[in-house]
């Protein structure tokens, strides 16, 4: 592997620029749930959690472009600690993960509108923060969606609050040996329902938050100045919910449980593990079945076919719901910021083909992006917009990165 590289001669990246008709803004709301222990740490006693609103922005040109991930959150994501190294064995301190920069202008007011805009949760899949799907998050602001990332915070790798704090994860051991030595002899069921119970709550928390803004309160622990016009634009009659693994089966079983939430996308969710006797229990949504729409986003070893808790969700399911297959991918990474940064750092740094293929697959990054942002666009443009491209009915697919399992 390289060295590290000196804070100078660090990695830099770009992100795409999103494709709809609106420059995104964006927000960050510190919440506090006082009715909620802390489920992972005895101080402070409640749950807290950061969260970020995007949405189509107006007038952006005084208004600076937001980093995709704030500089202490950063430092630690590229440190032997975080994710970034953990997950993606790319070298600590090799990328300055704090320079990448997104297309969201930090307060900027609210686009001109004449209805209220649907509103979309999106959750991270384990052990990573809410910016790391921040491709996906941007565009669909861009299109005219208000949507809401989460960090489960003491799950993430790490949170940044207001003032610097960060608080790092704490849900799973750090060492790589450490962990697989808890879920050889650790009680990993236990824990599994921790973390679930835990995301499903954050998300039901946050869509309480933002009925609450909705209705003209500052939800924000500080009270910090909010942008003029999100919280009266959002449509809290309109509320759909995606996420990538674990993220993903957080939205279904979310769904299953507040029917606020009216169509979801389960992204490379599955509770499948060796280390589970019975999986479906942590999430009894595959076991129960949805009455709303959902859609299954996989990679071509995971479909309704070929796991069991997506079999189950199938068949017992009673409202709308398709299997979609991104040719190529490897797992979860495919979906994530991952495919798109994931090559840049490998040619910068001189890492072989190999580190690409194992971390995002054999699919092009541009290519992939592009097809996501567009089903994802076209299922919660069916669902919460009622507006209907009829993309999910093509067969085949217009956009040939995915095939329909049927």
């Amino acid at each position: 592997m390289p060295r590290a590289r000196s804070s100078a001669d660090r990695v830099r990246l770009i992100l795409p620029a999103p494709t709809g008709r609106y420059p995104p803004g964006t927000v960050a709301l510190h919440l506090i749930d006082h009715s909620r222990r802390n489920p992972w740490a005895t101080s402070p006693p409640y749950r807290e959690l950061m969260v970020s609103i995007w949405y189509p922005a107006g007038e952006v040109a005084r208004y600076p472009l937001s980093p995709q991930m704030p500089a202490g959150a950063a430092a630690h994501y590229g440190s032997p600690a975080g994710y970034g190294w953990l997950g993606y064995h790319v070298p600590p301190a090799t990328v300055d993960w704090a320079a990448t920069v997104t297309s969201g202008h930090a307060g900027a007011p609210l686009a001109a509108r004449t209805e209220r805009l649907p509103v979309v949760l999106y959750s991270p899949g384990g052990g990573e923060p809410r910016t790391w799907g921040t491709i996906v998050v941007q565009d669909l602001a861009s299109r005219g969606y208000i949507v809401v990332t989460m960090d489960h915070t003491y799950e993430a790798s790490e949170v940044e609050f207001p003032g610097g704090r960060v608080i790092g994860g704490t849900a799973f051991p750090a060492d790589e040996q450490q962990l697989r030595q808890f879920l050889t002899h650790g009680d990993f069921a236990e824990l599994a329902a921790k973390v679930v119970t835990a995301r499903v709550a954050d998300a039901r928390f946050v869509i309480d938050e933002l009925t609450a803004l909705a209705a003209g309160r500052n939800p924000d622990a500080r009270h910090r100045v909010l942008p003029a016009g999100p919280a009266g634009a959002m449509d809290m009659n309109r509320i759909g919910m995606f996420g990538v693994s674990a993220g993903g089966f957080t939205a279904m079983q979310a769904m299953d449980e507040d029917r606020r939430i009216t169509a979801g996308i389960n992204i490379n969710g599955t509770v499948e593990s060796p280390f589970l006797r019975d999986p479906m229990s942590i999430a009894p949504v595959f076991a129960r079945g949805l009455d709303r729409p959902f859609l299954l986003m996989g990679d071509p070893q995971t479909s309704h076919h070929s796991v069991p808790s997506w079999k189950s969700l199938w068949d017992h399911s009673r409202g709308w719901h398709a299997d979609l297959t991104l040719n190529g991918a490897s797992g979860e990474n495919s979906y994530k910021d991952a495919v798109w940064l994931i090559p840049q750092i490998a040619r910068q740094i001189g890492l072989p083909e190999s580190f690409v293929t194992r971390a995002i697959g054999t699919v092009d990054p541009a290519a992939a992006v592009h097809a996501e942002q567009a089903y994802l666009s076209a299922f919660f443009g069916r669902f919460l917009r009622g507006q209907d491209n009829h993309l999910l009915d093509s067969r085949p697919p217009r956009y040939l990165q995915f095939a329909f399992v049927e």
